[in-house]
């Protein structure tokens, strides 16, 4: 099981990272600052938008070769996939 963004290296990582997010969120989203998809999916826009001030505070450099098309295209099958 991934359970930390860092161990995320491949796209089968990336699908088991997020079934720990949705194991986590069945289990608990009342831990969950953004428990509900609008508050999700307005978190996710805003950390996206400042994600170099992320990278930057852990001594990081924001990644530019990301596949972004790639996240975008799940994202929005996300809303129609069975």
């Amino acid at each position: 099981m991934t359970t930390s963004p860092e161990y995320v290296d491949s796209r089968e990582d990336l699908a088991a990272f997020v079934r720990s997010l949705q194991r986590g969120h069945a289990e608990g989203a009342g831990s969950w600052e953004n428990a509900d998809l609008p508050s999700f999916l307005e978190a996710l826009a805003a950390w996206i938008d400042d994600a170099d001030g992320w990278y930057s505070n852990a001594g990081r450099e924001l990644p530019v070769s990301g596949d972004w098309t790639f996240f975008a295209r799940a994202l929005r099958a996300a809303a129609i996939y069975e």
